[in-house]
């Protein structure tokens, strides 16, 4: 009878109280995870590949999928039955273009779901609601290194996307975009060689064209001089 009293107050004083309000205090379920983090490395040493998994995810490869993953693009991807779609946190006409539009620019280098729809769609939306011109244009100094860097991808796909966004963002500034665009060109004169780029990238060369106006011809030319104008 003793033994069963002992064990019974063996159980009672057992420090569970203690354990139950940390799981239930809101501050501390972060508390643990730095102490937690740590304990892998000696492992690591042993056994390399354990870590491969974690080692993608904390490392972001782009500031986008940092921003994206820390909750920061504010829409997400829903899956439709036959397409996919964003779905806004709050109405794109609300959000900052600065810096979100140079952020989802950045993500059009990504090469993984869901990134390379959010950055694309997100893009694409962004610069579809009213005011897009004035919010945009004070941005191409950033806009344009980005997109520079996204048609130097080697991925065809991010090359394909990073036209696309040129094409969009040049329907929406306009003119504006000349300054920028000899910085532009190069890559596109040589995704031109490219049988399986020419026809698409001398669309987009005349797209910039006509959002552009006459004076982009002149631009375009000192770069691509074989380049022939749309214009009589």
């Amino acid at each position: 009878g003793s033994n069963v009293l002992r064990m019974s107050s063996h159980i009672q004083i057992k420090p569970k109280t203690a354990a139950q309000k940390s799981k239930t205090s809101s501050p501390l379920p972060c508390s643990p995870e730095p102490a937690v983090k740590p304990q892998p490395k000696p492992s690591d040493k042993l056994n390399p590949k354990t870590i491969d998994p974690f080692g993608a995810y904390s490392r972001p490869t782009s500031a986008f999928a940092a921003t994206y993953a820390k909750g920061g693009i504010p829409c997400r991807l829903v899956h439709g039955s036959v397409k996919h779609k964003l779905q806004w946190e709050c109405l794109p006409e609300t959000v900052p273009f600065d810096p979100l539009l140079v952020t989802l620019a950045e993500g059009l280098r990504e090469t993984k779901h869901p990134y390379t729809f959010v950055s694309k769609e997100g893009f694409r939306e962004l610069l579809l609601v009213e005011g897009a011109t004035e919010k945009a244009i004070p941005l191409l100094p950033r806009l344009v290194p980005v997109l520079k860097a996204t048609l130097a991808h080697v991925d065809d796909e991010v090359f394909e996307r990073g036209l696309d966004a040129l094409v969009q963002l040049s329907a929406v500034v306009g003119p504006s975009l000349n300054d920028h665009l000899k910085h532009l060109l190069t890559n596109l004169s040589r995704r031109l060689m490219d049988k399986k780029f020419r026809e698409k990238v001398t669309v987009t060369l005349q797209k910039l064209e006509q959002y552009g106006g006459k004076a982009t011809v002149a631009i375009i030319k000192s770069k691509i001089p074989t380049y022939c104008s749309i214009s009589p």
